[in-house]
Formats: C-alpha cells, sequence, structure tokens
C-alpha cells in the first residue's frame, strides 16, 4: 500500500480498552440504579460515540445519557484509561512506517484529552504527527465530521491518505471522506460488519497488515 498519510483508529486498532471500558460504562450503569454484571455485554460500547450507545442501548433520553457519560467519566480518568494494553505488534509496525517516511495520525470518537493521555501513558505518542479526537461536549464524536475535520485542518488530500479501523464507523467515516478504508479484524467488529461496508483492504490480522505495507 503507497500511501503517504495513514489514519489509525485507536481503540480496537492500536489498543485493547476492553476493561477499562466495560468496566467504567458499568459503574456509569450502577450510578443510574441499572445493574450489568456480564462485562461481555458491555463490548459494544467499544468504538462508537459513547452518548448514543448509552442511549439506544438502554432506551435513556438525551439528558440521562449526558448523566451517564459523566458517570463513565468519572471512573474512566482515573482508572480506566489505563486498563489498557497495546496489541502486540502495534509498536513494531509504526515504527517501520515511520521509518518508511509516512505520516501517521490517529483519528478516533474518544475525547482527544483521553487519548492524548493514553497514547503518552503507553509510549507511542512520538509516532503520530498528531492525535485527533472528539471534544467532551461531544463535538466530533462523529467519525464522518472527525475526518473531515482532519483533512481540513492538516489540509490533506484524501487521495494520499488511508484509515485503519475495526468497527464500521471508521469505514463509513472513510468513504464519506474519500478515503480508501482499511478493517482490521483483530479488534471488535464482527467480520459481517466490516465486510458489510465493504473496505478496500481486510485484513484478520496484525501480521497480515506488516506484511502488506512490507514491514
Amino acid at each position: 500500500m503507497h500511501h503517504s498519510i495513514i489514519f489509525f483508529d485507536l481503540d480496537g486498532t492500536l489498543t485493547d480498552p476492553r476493561e477499562g471500558i466495560t468496566r467504567s460504562v458499568q459503574y456509569a450503569l450502577a450510578k443510574l440504579g441499572i445493574d450489568e454484571p456480564d462485562l461481555a455485554a458491555l463490548e459494544h460500547f467499544i468504538g462508537p460515540p459513547l452518548l448514543q450507545c448509552f442511549m439506544s442501548t438502554y432506551a435513556l433520553d438525551e439528558a440521562t445519557g449526558w448523566q451517564a457519560v459523566n458517570h463513565y467519566r468519572e471512573r474512566f480518568r482515573v482508572t480506566g484509561l489505563y486498563e489498557n494494553r497495546v496489541f502486540d505488534g502495534v509498536e513494531t509496525l509504526l515504527e517501520a512506517l515511520v521509518a518508511q517516511g509516512r505520516t501517521l495520525y490517529i483519528a478516533t470518537s474518544k475525547p482527544t484529552v483521553f487519548a492524548e493521555e493514553i497514547a503518552r501513558h503507553f509510549g507511542f505518542d512520538r509516532y503520530f504527527k498528531r492525535i485527533y479526537g472528539s471534544e467532551l461536549d461531544g463535538t466530533r464524536t462523529n467519525k464522518v465530521e472527525l475526518l473531515a475535520h482532519l483533512l481540513d485542518s492538516e489540509r490533506l488530500a484524501p487521495g494520499s491518505a488511508l484509515m485503519i479501523g475495526d468497527r464500521k464507523h471508521d469505514l463509513i467515516g472513510a468513504r464519506s471522506n474519500g478515503l480508501q478504508a482499511v478493517a482490521v479484524g483483530y479488534g471488535f467488529g464482527s467480520r459481517e460488519e466490516l465486510l458489510g461496508e465493504t473496505p478496500d483492504f481486510h485484513f484478520e490480522t496484525l501480521e497480515q497488515m506488516h506484511r502488506a505495507f512490507g514491514c
């Protein structure tokens, strides 16, 4: 793949945030009087915008949805943010891509302030020119809007860039902005979800992606 600019999703693409996100969602639900003992049942919260996920899953109105988000952040900013791990092989891939002369960005619906701290804490921030995320008020949680903002802010041509992600939101955002899209199967989106968006490339493993980039 020849692209000189690469956008990476964060959760489920660079890191496995399963424990931190699901436990923080569980905490938020408990604050609202909702008991959810099964953390696996909360894994669908990984990737999509948090407010919409709370509202659609538990039939909450917007005001209550924001209460849930704020409860979630009470735990996440202190503890959940660090209950995370970088996927094996990610740092080797990032190092190789930078050595090839490519420019890397993170594009995540997670608030920028959290994404920057995760990248700093786990030591992979140095590979990225900049990290683009949402605002705490919910602005740019939609990947279509986020990627449009990134392209405009960096004055990048869509034809030179590639978006890599593990959920349909990444692929929809890429296609809507004229980017080629890479779906990765080792994250949290099902094969059906990803192939349903007809990505330009689909890699089940990080090893396959390494080979595709000649790393």
